[in-house]
């Protein structure tokens, strides 16, 4: 995946201020259009089993990392804080909640002929009460449907959507992760049979932005946020490859409340998940520019680690818990977030693009996806006032060194002050007044530089 293929910054072809108004038309427009179920009307956070555990669930785990999510035993700033008091307030099951078989005369895989789905009870021996331990702790629960684990082709009657959302409402579930594997791939019937049958939930289509439905548009977004790529894995390649795919949503303007790009789950803390040997972990540079990256971009922030292993949450602890980063991710001012400058000089971040790759895929498909290029420099923005003269900007550095990078703050889009004041994002502290530009100086391989630019 490749970014800009030049070294010059992208400027608006018009007037600022005719820019920031049609921003707010076309806002305006596509949030009409947008899931108005009343979610998402900020990213949704939260945290999600597969990125780790992957099929390595049961209700023991889920229960206990709802005890974690809520567990003050940490502080931030000085004050004993839970993950839940900062925004990650939903715990959701991914797959390997069912009871894979065959049923019925026509050899269903985890369903019966009637619709209902069948739960693998050994693992799972009362979703209700799981459900409800959630919700006494002010947590919501999210289940997980059209599986991939004994994925089913079978299943594209209506009776099974109509089975999956009474499973649904009488388990107590809230939020609904629905992905691309089996038949029930019908996202419109998924929401008339969901606001049907009682209150609003939180619904990710989790279509891999290539199985269709996959994408919103200007009139139709029947979901709250939805996938823009294959599945991240834990290397800093797959962070960018997937990073890029969210930025090409964002830039149709296909990214706002109600209705936003994601592009997977955080890797945050997650050495070794599903893909053993092929998730070797990010480092804390690489750790902190996923997780500003994917809030600059305004996605969903949806953690996968043990949140109850000390040893990992001590490593990830500062990052995740930024309060000026998770505020960058939860406004919204008419745009999103994109990049707007990238450097000329590429440099090739691993031979296959894992943002390209669906389940469908042989070794030798995987293989012609690569290679995953990025430039060596990249800087994103996010708009942080109305009137766009303050802006949130991360430098990344996608090269295999330490390098300065330099801010002009005439390349920021709607940016018009000369002498702009900086904050510092990561350090929490302003750094002073600066005239026409910045350099950040040393920022290091795969690490950031993230600001708030204001005029001064």
């Amino acid at each position: 995946v490749s970014t800009q293929s030049t070294g010059t910054s992208r400027k608006p072809m018009m007037p600022r201020h005719a820019l920031f108004l049609l921003t707010l038309v076309l806002a305006a427009t596509h949030l009409t259009a947008a899931n108005e179920n009343g979610l998402a009307r900020s990213p949704p956070m939260g945290w999600r089993s597969w990125n780790l555990y992957g099929a390595n669930v049961d209700q023991k785990l889920i229960e206990s990392i709802m005890d974690g999510m809520v567990s003050r035993k940490r502080s931030v700033d000085g004050v004993p804080t839970s993950l839940c008091d900062l925004g990650y307030c939903d715990v959701g099951l991914d797959d390997n909640w069912q009871k894979c078989g065959s049923y019925g005369p026509d050899e269903l895989k985890y369903h019966d002929e009637d619709g209902n789905p069948v739960v693998n009870e050994a693992r799972f021996p009362n979703f209700k009460a799981m459900t409800d331990h959630a919700h006494g702790l002010n947590l919501t629960s999210g289940w997980y449907g059209n599986n991939c684990i004994c994925s089913d082709s079978k299943i594209g009657d209506k009776k099974f959507y109509e089975g999956d959302v009474a499973a649904f409402r009488k388990f107590g579930f809230d939020a609904w992760k629905l992905d691309g594997c089996g038949a029930q791939t019908d996202m419109q019937l998924w929401d008339d049979l969901i606001r049907a049958s009682g209150k609003a939930v939180m619904v990710e289509n989790c279509h891999w932005g290539s199985k269709v439905p996959y994408k919103p548009n200007a009139t139709w977004c029947p979901w709250n946020f939805y996938r823009t790529s294959g599945d991240v894995r834990a290397t800093y390649a797959s962070v960018i490859g997937n990073l890029a795919t969210a930025i090409n949503y964002a830039n149709q303007n296909l990214s706002t409340p109600g209705c936003w790009a994601y592009p997977d789950m955080l890797e945050v803390g997650c050495q070794h998940g599903p893909g053993g040997a092929g998730d070797p972990g990010l480092s804390p540079a690489e750790t902190k520019s996923h997780f500003a990256s994917w809030a600059i971009v305004s996605s969903p922030l949806t953690l996968s680690h043990d949140v109850n292993n000390d040893t990992i949450q001590d490593a990830v602890w500062e990052v995740i818990t930024n309060r000026e980063v998770i505020a960058i991710n939860q406004a919204y001012f008419g745009f999103s977030g994109s990049d707007f400058k990238s450097s000329a000089d590429q440099v090739q971040l691993a031979s296959v693009n894992y943002a390209a790759m669906e389940k469908w895929m042989t070794e030798s498909d995987k293989a012609a996806t690569g290679p995953t290029l990025a430039q060596t420099s990249q800087y994103l923005y996010k708009p942080m006032s109305w009137d766009q003269t303050t802006a949130a900007v991360l430098i990344m550095n996608h090269g295999s060194s330490a390098s300065d990078l330099t801010l002009k703050f005439s390349d920021i889009p709607g940016i018009t002050c000369n002498s702009c004041k900086l904050r510092d994002v990561w350090a929490k502290k302003d750094i002073g007044s600066f005239d026409g530009s910045y350099t950040a100086t040393s920022v290091g391989s795969h690490d950031t530089a993230f600001f708030i630019v204001s005029p001064a």
